[in-house]
């Protein structure tokens, strides 16, 4: 990915054609790093999306809307009143580099004119979004504070005097010379590669364009620059003006480059001719660009993050309760093997007067044996003939009692282990961070989790919105629906889907419920297969060449009293053996 100084000089242009003249009405913070600016102009509400995520720092207008938090983040409330209502005057790159101001004018508390300057940095690691009064030139506030423990270099706090990124002393690309160039190239005694010479000299280049230029001079990438002869650092430089006169006079060619998963392999505002003709698809904008390249991209970076932590926890509590379910085993069998302690106790006490004092064990005949048979009774010779009776009958009865007891424990620890399972997929298989958030609120509700701090406002009156369920066609044309967490599959079983209507799960497997709606019609093969596929593929065994996938009437499926969400019984019900396939399963999605 490539999101360099010239890719920031064309999102500039695109967003003064946009946004200039434009009115703030309405700032959101979805995210700690990542802010969503509406922008209405000329008749049009544009999204200003900014980010200063580390992995994915970027700005670019976007169609997408997201889910706001309950409470707005400081910072974003501190934006609200100081840039809600105020008008975009100017938007600039700063000298090239992946800086982007844009100042915003705006009344102040006693209703005066103030013009604020909104900095976004874009600088991998150390991107931020800083808003500076303009005319003192102070820092009012950060999406990022920077304090000395974290950059002796540099801080960002409010009120200490905005600053630039210190120089690295390269050079502006689009302000250099023949003459400049070729005496940077006859300058560079390190012995560096050719396509790192680029971005090594010149403020804006990216590693993707160095290889580019190269690319079009027919040099080799890797080729020391001490090796080139005048006619290639000639070339080298009319291919670097070429370039540099599109960027220039804003010739630019927005394309996204696509790998054979269709994945976004690579993006930028100008053509690249190193990728050849294969995957390339032409946008209208620079913007259409960036949101194809970041948005799946950035979506499972947070949800990566997100879910970590709760997958960590949750596989911890499976490990335990997986080494309490094989102790309790253990133990159980341990307690079948009980009889021999009562028959130990019942011979002693009937030959008492034959056992000698301080012996450690004895012969006796066991009247239990049709053969009389003797047995070696093991005794603590440290005590009496009848106290080693008494103990051994009270293991005995102990052993009885853990038995009763284990029978009980562990079909609990066994859905303990089902369910944990089933959070495992739950996390694997979501695909929105609101999805993520239902599984945290579940987890919480159960005590696996300790809830956040929500500060002192109240949850009167919140509203539950839930995500909703896979929503697939089948090619006979039925709704299938697929739970995403135990929540939804509890809500989509026992609450959406009619008792008709057709329910399937994986077979002994934690997964999604599946639910194919009937409509008091006959449900053909093709459809059941392909929702057993569904099944399949939304369960623990997604990567399995032959899945066991039951179904029955969801008449047939109940939920039994204090069990955990989405774990029921069902009754009643066939099974199919399918194989998860992903490339029919894009063709089912609606």
């Amino acid at each position: 990915m490539a999101f360099d100084g010239i890719v920031t000089r064309a999102v500039v242009e695109e967003l003064k054609s946009q946004l200039l003249g434009g009115r703030i009405s309405k700032i959101h913070q979805h995210e700690r790093d990542e802010l969503l600016i509406q922008i209405y102009n000329k008749g049009i509400n544009h999204r200003l999306m900014i980010s200063a995520n580390s992995s994915n720092s970027r700005i670019y207008l976007t169609d997408q809307a997201k889910r706001n938090p309950e409470t707005p983040p400081s910072f974003c409330m501190l934006l609200r009143k100081h840039l809600t209502n105020g008008t975009v005057l100017n938007i600039e790159q700063y000298d090239m580099d992946r800086i982007i101001f844009i100042d915003i004018s705006a009344l102040d508390e006693l209703g005066l004119p103030i013009e604020n300057r909104l900095v976004i940095e874009i600088m991998g690691k150390h991107s931020n979004i800083i808003l500076v009064n303009k005319e003192s030139g102070k820092i009012i506030d950060a999406i990022k504070r920077v304090s000395e423990s974290i950059s002796r270099v540099r801080q960002i706090l409010p009120g200490m005097t905005y600053e630039y990124p210190p120089a690295q002393g390269k050079k502006n690309p689009l302000n250099t010379s023949r003459e400049e160039f070729l005496n940077l190239l006859e300058g560079d005694k390190k012995g560096i590669l050719l396509y790192k010479f680029f971005y090594f000299n010149y403020t804006g280049l990216s590693p993707l364009l160095s290889r580019e230029l190269c690319f079009r001079t027919g040099l080799d990438i890797d080729r020391p620059l001490g090796s080139l002869n005048d006619k290639e650092k000639n070339e080298l430089y009319s291919s670097f003006e070429t370039l540099m006169t599109d960027v220039k006079e804003n010739r630019y060619k927005p394309l996204c480059i696509y790998n054979p998963q269709n994945e976004v392999l690579a993006f930028y505002c100008l053509d690249l001719v190193q990728f050849g003709n294969h995957n390339k698809e032409y946008l209208p904008s620079i913007s259409q660009v960036l949101d194809k390249a970041f948005r799946k991209r950035d979506l499972d970076d947070r949800l990566n993050q997100k879910s970590q932590s709760m997958r960590k926890i949750i596989q911890a509590r499976l490990d335990r309760s997986m080494n309490k379910l094989a102790r309790q085993k253990e133990e159980l069998l341990q307690s079948q093997d009980r009889e021999k302690y009562k028959v130990y106790a019942d011979l002693i006490s009937a030959n008492i007067h034959l056992i000698p004092k301080g012996a450690d064990r004895v012969e006796l005949e066991n009247f239990y044996d049709e053969n009389l048979e003797k047995i070696e009774v093991p005794l603590d010779h440290k005590i009496s003939a009848v106290a080693n009776a008494q103990r051994y009958y009270k293991r005995y009865s102990k052993l009885k009692t853990a038995e009763n007891l284990l029978k009980e424990q562990i079909p609990e620890t066994q859905k303990e282990i089902l369910y944990l399972e089933n959070v495992l997929v739950s996390i694997d298989n979501a695909s929105q961070l609101e999805e993520l958030d239902e599984i945290r609120e579940e987890l919480v509700k159960e005590g696996y989790l300790k809830e956040k701090s929500r500060g002192k406002k109240s949850n009167k009156g919140k509203v539950d919105r839930l995500s909703q369920p896979h929503n697939f066609i089948s090619s006979d044309g039925f709704k299938i629906y697929v739970g995403k967490n135990n929540r939804q599959n509890e809500r989509l079983t026992l609450k959406t889907a009619h008792k008709d209507d057709i329910w399937l799960h994986a077979q002994n497997i934690p997964g999604s419920h599946v639910i194919i709606v009937r409509n008091n019609q006959e449900i053909p093969d093709t459809t059941l297969e392909e929702a057993a596929i569904l099944a399949a593929y939304f369960s623990k065994a997604k990567n399995s060449s032959k899945v066991p996938v039951d179904y029955t009437e969801r008449r047939n499926v109940k939920k039994q009293a204090n069990s955990k969400p989405g774990m029921v019984i069902y009754n009643n019900f066939k099974t199919i053996t399918v194989s998860p396939d992903k490339e029919i399963i894009s063709k089912l999605k609606s």
